[in-house]
């Protein structure tokens, strides 16, 4: 039986393909957590609806940030770190020295978090234009940045910064008004850190093991005497019968193609620390880093923590204001959550809210790319969100926070100068929905298809000034120019004398930065829109207001 009809029989038949450490069905929907319309299962789950809140919203901030941005040396450092000759190997054992003497646990030792100012971030992506935040609440390192119930030794109050990231996070959020949302990686724990149980096969120490299979009792005279390496590394198994070393950590990710499968007990762990942080902080969304639900289809514990923020959002707000993202869904999951699209956007109008997340740089933070300049634009930014909002989505942006808690002078600049565009154009981007077509024009032909879990953003060719994006609210129509008409004129071919899209006489067309009311003339080759001799500031998306 091939994996995707295993899939299909369910959850029950799941148990004994793959291990699957489920409860039994009567067990899960007796308990407590699940009092409530919302039972731990797709059919259940499907019956949810996208609040208006996250709808409206269009953009939020997100701060990815942990003890991998202190070496400030890029994503999946806690992994690279183990992989003999590469880029991050080399740089680890420069900057602390062997994997086998200092490891990740290490790292996360010297992680201060000592210049992390919450209230004066969030602030700042909230003038921005933001509309939500979130947070990092744990990544595939295992480290839960919070007062964590089930994770009492490892976590961000007992070690590195002794802080409560996510109280503080929550806070700043909270007095500025904003939604707060947090993300979850840690499922993943499992294979991501199987590199830690390797060793290196040249050098001087070959055959040394590197510390990812360490035990309590070898702690003794060290910083961490009395903590157990193994409830961060989680290491003590068998490696993927397909070994991760070969990348294969990502065809692995919905526990498919050889991957070593968890234990019920760490499936169990898992979702009792995320209870623990919906009832602790209370997130008005939470993240999943995971095809579908995390953990699924080995566990049901990504379903049973889906019914209960439902249902704790159902009694709290006699409506489901919650919303949980995951990825790579099918049609029914797509009912149940909503989709994200990690760097990469839809190629069409979806029939239900989504929301692709990208980042201006790295995940986690990389020196490399301050020092090159190599950061996305406010420019690439806007169109990426004018795009999104145009196909029914949202766009959560990551500002790469440095392992100190700050964010550099290049990453303020360019968060201004997205604020500085919605200040001048937000009312064509909140609240809208989108139109009849996405828009027009050569860019959507050169678009990359999505793969995997997106991947397809910045495949396209530039936008020009024959790019237009709709959306509408109300009675409004917003067509966003995606450039500045250098001949002084946009012809919107779908505005067209004849056009079956908008048969409405035009009355006005006004350019939504100024206000400024614009001549146009309706032809049967367009709405020929022309634009003042003066550009406004940030010129590279224009919105115009039609009606």
């Amino acid at each position: 039986m091939n994996r995707r009809n295993a899939l299909k029989l369910g959850v029950s038949a799941m148990a004994g393909l793959y291990l699957s450490p489920l409860l039994g069905q009567s067990n899960i929907l007796n308990t407590p957590a699940f009092k409530g319309p919302f039972e731990p299962s797709w059919d259940s789950l499907e019956k949810y609806q996208v609040p208006d809140w996250f709808r409206d919203a269009k953009f939020g901030m997100w701060a990815h940030w942990g003890p991998q941005c202190e070496p400030e040396a890029g994503d999946w450092y806690g992994r690279g770190m183990y992989e003999e000759g590469s880029r991050q190997y080399k740089f680890h054992v420069e900057k602390y020295g062997h994997p086998s003497q200092f490891g990740f646990k290490d790292v996360i030792n010297v992680w201060k978090a000592d210049k992390w100012n919450p209230e004066e971030l969030v602030n700042l992506y909230k003038d921005s234009g933001a509309k939500y935040f979130m947070a990092m609440a744990n990544h595939h390192d295992n480290l839960d940045l919070y007062d964590s119930k089930y994770q009492p030794d490892w976590n961000s109050t007992k070690i590195g910064p002794k802080k409560d990231i996510i109280a503080g996070w929550e806070k700043a959020a909270r007095k500025a008004g904003l939604p707060f949302a947090v993300s979850v990686h840690a499922a993943h724990a499992w294979n991501w850190y199987d590199t830690s149980q390797g060793a290196d096969k040249n050098g001087p120490l070959a055959g040394v093991s590197y510390d990812g299979k360490l035990t309590k009792e070898d702690g003794k005279g060290t910083w961490w005497e009395g903590l157990d390496p193994q409830d961060l590394y989680v290491q003590n198994h068998e490696l993927s019968a397909k070994p991760s070393g070969d990348s294969s950590v990502h065809s692995q990710w919905d526990w498919g193609d050889g991957a070593s499968i968890p234990t019920p007990e760490y499936c169990e762990k898992f979702h009792d620390r995320t209870i623990d942080l919906i009832d602790k902080y209370n997130p008005d969304m939470i993240y999943f880093d995971d095809t579908a639900l995390s953990l699924w289809p080995v566990s049901d514990a990504g379903l049973r923590i889906a019914a209960y923020m439902y249902n704790k959002s159902l009694q709290k707000n006699n409506s489901v204001q919650a919303v949980i993202t995951g990825k790579i869904l099918d049609e029914q999951q797509r009912k149940a959550m909503v989709w994200d699209i990690e760097k990469g956007q839809s190629n069409t109008i979806e029939p239900l809210p989504w929301q692709t997340d990208t980042c201006i740089g790295n995940w986690h933070y990389d020196r490399r790319l301050y020092n090159d300049k190599r950061y996305k634009s406010a420019k690439t930014v806007i169109h990426t969100l004018v795009d999104v909002v145009s196909k029914n989505g949202n766009l959560m942006l990551n500002i790469p926070v440095r392992g100190d808690g700050s964010i550099d002078e290049l990453e303020l600049e360019i968060v201004k100068e997205i604020g500085a565009w919605m200040k001048l154009n937000s009312k064509s981007i909140y609240g809208t929905r989108p139109w009849k077509i996405f828009g027009e024009g050569p860019q959507q032909a050169s678009a990359g298809a999505l793969t995997a879990q997106g991947f397809n953003e910045g495949k396209g060719k530039p936008y020009t000034s024959e790019d237009i994006r709709f959306a509408q609210k109300d009675k409004t129509l917003y067509a966003t120019v995606m450039a500045w008409p250098e001949n002084g004129v946009a012809v919107i071919k779908s505005l067209a004398k004849s056009s079956s899209y908008h048969t409405e006489k035009i009355r006005q067309v006004k350019l939504v930065s100024t206000g400024q009311k614009l001549k146009f003339i309706q032809t049967e080759r367009g709405l020929e829109v022309y634009f003042p001799n003066q550009k406004p500031e940030a010129s590279y998306a224009n919105a115009l207001e039609i009606v």
